[in-house]
């Protein structure tokens, strides 16, 4: 699946049929009932998020308030950088009560020190792992000089790992904590132009009404 990404924002749409002439029919009975059992809402769910994962290029991390994690009071969102265990530090932005990592992740391990295991040369795939991994996109034809702009990819398998990807007293956002950033700066019909970087040296083309005004930088990654 193929898709365009913004920071860890996956875009996705559905295929439609363009002037094609498709046969109709009534499903059977059994048919019905299989696909009650194989399709149901929450399973749907599941797999809509596994897919955005395994198909986004690493993920930020987010914690809550100004103050966020820290020892004594020390840490003011904004100003204070966060690093994993590997030793990265990221900068971070605070949008609304929200306090974000302003860079994909790129740490190798999970917190509690176990490797995750690099699968950039992984030819066929990523389809049947069931554990963890990480890689550098495929779109970068795996150059390792991108890391420190776009991090690794995760599957999900890493990324809901109870070993954790990101820093203490961090997480990777759930779908409603991206509402409530949309939702802060204004809706999701113009949560884009206030998120995405403003250069013209990584996109291809930009609006004239993107301004990055909640600091979010946003860069292009993958096609």
């Amino acid at each position: 699946m193929k898709k365009i990404i913004v920071a860890a924002i996956c875009l996705f749409t559905l295929a439609t049929l363009n002037g094609q002439a498709v046969e109709q029919r009534l499903p059977g009975a059994e048919e019905i009932s299989n696909r009650r059992t194989s399709f149901n809402l929450e399973e749907i769910k599941v797999r809509w998020k596994k897919a955005a994962l395994e198909n986004c290029t690493g993920v930020p991390c987010i914690t809550t308030g100004p103050t966020g994690p820290g020892t004594g009071g020390s840490f003011t969102c904004g100003t204070s950088t966060v690093a994993d265990i590997d030793g990265n530090s990221y900068n971070t932005v605070l949008i609304g009560s929200q306090c974000w990592t302003k860079s994909n992740l790129k740490v190798t391990k999970y917190n509690d020190g176990t490797a995750i295991p690099d699968e950039t040369a992984n030819n066929a795939g990523w389809g049947g792992l069931t554990t963890g991994a990480r890689s550098i996109h495929t779109g970068y034809t795996g150059s390792s000089s991108y890391i420190a702009t776009y991090g690794y990819l995760y599957n999900w398998y890493a990324a809901t790992d109870n070993r954790k990807l990101c820093p203490t007293g961090w997480h990777i956002p759930s779908e409603l904590e991206w509402n409530s950033l949309f939702n802060s700066i204004g809706g999701i019909l113009v949560a884009g132009q206030k998120m995405t970087y403003t250069g013209s040296s990584l996109w291809t083309s930009i609006i004239n009404t993107v301004d990055n005004s909640s600091g979010f930088t946003a860069i292009p990654g993958g096609y």
